[in-house]
């Protein structure tokens, strides 16, 4: 887990940008084309975590060009979410989307790790709802509720 003010202080971590409605369908956009894409590499386990993953990111960093909040450090996006959308993701949703970065990496880089079938299987599963749930909160936010998730942020900062 990394520290909110770490992730700020870092030069790709959380910033404030305007929000930006086209980018945020772009990012909605890769999402629905590696849901597409996931039947065609359910034979690999590597490709099957690969691309649940980035499903999963690219829905939170969809909702993250709408609020205005970039972040190019994926634990510093995944921990905005756990402290500052709580208001629209639960802990089980946090704990699938942390689970999938963590079963990525694990079977990109450390060949050694097991990870359970069940685990990619479940992952899997959990990033077409977790891409729905993303969809409907980009639909139903409000300037409201944009204004103080980026307050929260410029306090942060100061």
């Amino acid at each position: 887990m990394v520290l909110i003010s770490w992730c700020i202080r870092q030069k790709a971590g959380l910033e404030l940008i305007e929000p930006n409605i086209n980018v945020s369908r772009s990012y909605i956009k890769m999402a629905e084309e590696s849901i597409e894409t996931l039947p065609g590499v359910s034979n690999s386990r590597i490709w099957t975590a690969v691309t649940s993953y980035y499903i999963f990111y690219y829905s939170l960093y969809s909702l993250m060009m709408r609020i205005g909040i970039k972040c190019e450090i994926h634990p510093c996006s995944l921990e905005f979410m756990r402290q500052h959308l709580r208001m629209f993701y639960v802990k089980e949703d946090n704990d699938m989307i942390s689970g999938a970065m963590k079963a990525r990496i694990d079977l990109q880089y450390y060949a050694d790790r097991p990870i359970d079938d069940g685990e990619i299987e479940q992952i899997s599963r959990y990033c077409k709802v977790f891409f729905i749930k993303t969809k409907d909160i980009i639909s139903r936010i409000t300037e409201a509720q944009i204004k103080e998730l980026r307050e929260i942020l410029a306090k942060g900062k100061k």
